[in-house]
């Protein structure tokens, strides 16, 4: 869409979309491009950036706006595109995305969730409970019952619904009070927006018992979800595909999408969507294509791939310096890269393997080779401190923008055959 000679995000509504992440600011003409080369119905999400993710690449939600739209105005872009201020915590972070102009707004209301809830026995259950009374009248409500979803019966009995509601209780409250916050000022201002809520930043998959309360208590405060991103079953690391059993995972993503579309209909969000090629066309089957994809990382990885190919010693450079930000970096995702399973650069001559080691992506690797692929993950987690580093922030920004046709060629390539995935779904 086009207001006062700029292109402005829209709203989606539960068509199929796809978020790309874009760290440099240089990536969506290549996102652009791998939309129109799969084809499909699949919509585009190109400004796409949480506010820890601002914060560590030293970026203003303006500037994440600004490089898309721009980008999509250069290229002359006609199809409705979304923006979405991802993983938003306080009041402060909806102000200041807002006023930039983001329509899609991600609620992440991680920090209030009890990770220990799934472990308690009975009395420690009770003892906690006891705490979260008074943001929980809605216990009585689901205990003893069974729901009906689909061809799911999901039983709410008393330990399921005590247990999500030690859990998610408060978590619950706090994002509905920021989903009414966004709402409330998104009227101010005269825009339309839309709300995605995210609770999978947990170690344990988010059962039917929670995924059902929780919906259900959005529904039943008339806050419209167009989105929700379960902790689904298996594991999904970044930068590297799913690991896990496909089988268990179909079966748990059919009951996800059920709920989803009784409770709504709104659309199963995939977090930490990168590079999960093999689970794809079960996603989009399962959802019957109301499916949310996010990515993120994938395209700095892509950018690394272009000073590999124009600057071999500075992509070695930029290896080592990230090997040693490793470990500090990585506390916030979820890998299992180690620099110890991880093939130093030192011990590795040829350039064309050291790229292969650290930047093909995992159903590239050779059987056998194991985790020695995972030093993508390695280069995926330490983002941040590569680029606001005084020296080669400012190379990868050049070297890059330079040679921006292949920075899009890669991400064409790279991006078609996510969507490409999807579409066969």
């Amino acid at each position: 869409m086009l207001v006062s000679g700029k292109v402005t995000p829209s709203i989606l509504g539960t068509s199929p979309s796809f978020g790309f992440g874009d760290r440099l600011g240089l990536a969506t003409p290549g996102h652009v491009a791998a939309l129109q080369e799969a084809g499909g119905s699949i919509r585009g999400i190109f400004s796409q950036q949480s506010i820890r993710e601002m914060e560590r690449t030293a970026r203003t939600p303006e500037q994440v706006m600004s490089a898309a739209a721009m980008a999509l105005e250069a290229v002359q872009y006609t199809e409705h595109w979304g923006a979405d201020a991802d993983h938003l915590k306080t009041r402060e972070d909806v102000d200041r995305t807002v006023s930039a102009g983001f329509s899609f707004f991600t609620l992440d209301p991680s920090d209030d969730v009890d990770q220990r809830a799934d472990n308690y026995d009975h009395d420690t259950l009770e003892v906690k409970l006891s705490a979260v009374r008074d943001c929980t009248p809605w216990i009585d409500e689901y205990c003893g019952t069974t729901v009906q979803v689909g061809d799911t019966k999901i039983c709410l009995d008393q330990v399921a619904v005590v247990r999500t509601a030690v859990k998610y209780g408060v978590a619950i409250m706090h994002a509905m009070q920021l989903a009414e916050y966004v709402e409330r000022t998104m009227r101010i201002v005269g825009r339309k927006c839309e709300l995605e809520l995210s609770v999978d930043e947990t170690e344990q998959p988010t059962t039917p018992a929670e995924h059902y309360i929780i919906a259900d208590q959005f529904r039943q405060a008339g806050i419209r979800l167009i989105s929700l991103a379960p902790r689904f079953v298996g594991s999904f690391e970044k930068g590297i595909d799913y690991k896990g059993d496909l089988l268990e995972l179909e079966a748990s993503l059919q009951v996800h999408a059920d709920i989803a579309r009784e409770l709504g209909p709104y659309k199963l969000s995939l977090h930490s969507g990168s590079d999960k090629l093999s689970m794809y066309p079960i996603l989009a089957r399962a959802t019957q294509g109301m499916f949310h994809v996010k990515t993120a990382g994938t395209s700095y990885l892509e950018a690394l791939r272009v000073v590999a190919l124009h600057d071999p010693k500075l992509f070695r450079e930029i290896v080592t310096f990230s090997r040693n930000c490793y470990d500090r970096d990585k506390a916030t995702y979820h890998v299992s890269a180690t620099n110890e399973n991880t093939a130093s650069p030192n011990s590795v001559n040829d350039l064309v393997e050291l790229e292969r080691l650290y930047l093909e992506r995992w159903e590239d690797v050779p059987e056998g080779i194991g985790f020695t692929a995972s030093g993508r993950q390695i280069l995926h987690c330490t983002f941040g401190s590569v680029l606001t580093h005084e020296r080669f922030g400012p190379l990868v920004m050049d070297i890059v923008g330079t040679h921006q046709d292949t920075y899009t060629e890669v991400l064409r390539d790279h991006f078609a055959r996510h969507l490409r995935s999807l579409n066969t779904g």
